[in-house]
């Protein structure tokens, strides 16, 4: 009898999941796959693997035991697995990515059997969505209008699969050592929770979404990023009462996209004149933010959450980057490697682009001028300073918002928490001063 294999990757979910419907159209059985490839796991830091590791066993678990799993580069797994099991056809969720898209090119053309693309990780596949003249957009705001014109999907109806038991199969991977970092539940059905239990409370998402004190955001990304969940089955949970959350589902879309016409902007400016901003180098600052230990309490914050959960805030995301690009003078890429690192929910092109953004380098940038102050923003996005308490135990007994400048405090900056390891006020000048350098090129 013939098989079809589903090469699973950042879709590791059997519910709305084109691929897999296609795949049990395709043939009487189907075997799943997963490659662990190690180009991809180095790339990774410790909680994003092993946040996978632990979807994989949700997955196997789910498919009673018959997940196939096996170590190597696709390009020599893939045609091997082909010829074992006699399989006429891979399916796929169409990859974006740089390193997606070549590697998917090389395999298609090593296997004797069709290569199948359906769906992606995306609402709309990345590509899609462009200007009338056939051009992409640059800008957010006019992508999300036509991201709305253009419309998706609803979620994909599945049916019953005759699945592949494989003989043998390699071992998915123990745990790492985290360090004590706690990560979220993983798999399908938390995400299916996940989602169920900020659907009871998403009225307020509008109001608290930039609120790093409260629980108003969906925590949903980890889930995102290795597909738990496809964003198309979030949106048709929506109503016109949801547009901040639907925008927030675009710009994933918006990066995405972004990265797909211009795979140099991983690595690269998006916009080139600032490759002739100077940068510093400086070591001891570099530790001293990713250590949480600059003197500035939400700037911490921020850094402690990211060890200690492997995810941040998004709002604090935007404060610790503008602190290490515009306030430390250091090259946003340095940032950007810390968080993929660190992060659960690392995502190559929101995380490249979001960078982007706050370094003012990027498409639909923060503008050059804008400078965040770490003081003002705590006191306004954490206005009783809860969540610095929470992860800055050196700074748990100082009251309300004058933890946010806990050197203006009587008897000085508490025992134990660095004084501030620069002055705000002096580095703006100097960030603005290196624009113009920018901006006289």
């Amino acid at each position: 009898m013939s098989a079809s294999i589903l090469w699973f990757r950042r879709d590791l979910r059997l519910g709305d999941h084109p691929a897999l419907a296609e795949a049990g159209r395709g043939a009487g059985r189907v075997l799943a796959l997963y490659v662990l490839d190690p180009r991809l796991l180095g790339a990774s830091g410790a909680p994003r693997r092993t946040f996978l590791y632990r979807c994989l066993r949700e997955l196997d678990e789910r498919l009673g035991g018959r997940l196939h799993v096996v170590h190597g580069d696709p390009t020599d797994v893939l045609p091997r697995v082909v010829r074992e099991f006699e399989a006429t056809s891979v399916h796929v969720s169409a990859d974006a990515g740089p390193y997606g898209r070549e590697r998917d090119a090389l395999v298609e053309k090593a296997i004797d059997a069709e290569f199948v693309r359906t769906g992606s990780p995306y609402a709309i596949t990345p590509g899609r969505v462009v200007k009338g003249d056939g051009t992409p957009f640059k800008v957010f705001t006019p992508f999300y209008r036509a991201w709305k014109e253009h419309g998706w999907r609803g979620p994909a109806k599945m049916s019953t699969v005759d699945w592949v038991d494989p003989s043998t199969k390699d071992c998915i991977p123990e745990d790492e050592d985290l360090g004590g970092m706690t990560l979220p539940a993983a798999g399908e059905a938390e995400a299916r929770r996940a989602w169920r239990k900020f659907r009871e409370v998403r009225e307020d998402y509008a109001e608290h979404r930039d609120r790093p004190d409260l629980p108003g955001t969906s925590r949903m990304s980890p889930y995102l990023r290795w597909g738990c969940v496809h964003p198309r089955t979030l949106l048709a949970d929506l109503g016109e009462e949801d547009e901040a959350y639907r925008r927030e589902l675009a710009f994933r879309d918006f990066y995405a996209d972004v990265l797909w016409h211009r795979p140099e902007t991983a690595r690269e400016n998006y916009d080139r004149k600032f490759d002739a901003m100077p940068y510093d180098t400086g070591d001891e600052l570099f530790e001293a933010w990713c250590a949480g230990k600059t003197g500035f309490p939400i700037v911490d914050a921020g850094m402690r959450q990211l060890l200690a959960e492997g995810w941040m805030h998004n709002r604090v995301r935007m404060i610790v980057a503008s602190f290490l690009a515009k306030d430390l003078h250091l090259w946003w890429r340095r940032g950007a490697a810390h968080f993929m690192r660190h992060l659960v929910d690392g995502d190559l092109a929101s995380n490249q682009h979001g960078w982007q953004w706050a370094a003012g380098t990027g498409t639909d940038a923060s503008p050059y001028f804008r400078v965040f102050n770490p003081i003002t923003q705590g006191e306004k996005f954490d206005p009783n300073g809860d969540y610095v308490r929470k992860y800055v135990p050196e700074l748990r007994g100082v009251p309300g918002k004058h933890v946010h400048q806990p050197w203006r405090l009587d008897g000085g900056v508490p025992p134990g928490y660095p004084p501030p390891i620069v002055d705000h006020a002096e580095e703006r000048l100097e960030a603005l001063r290196r624009y113009d350098i920018v901006k006289a090129t």
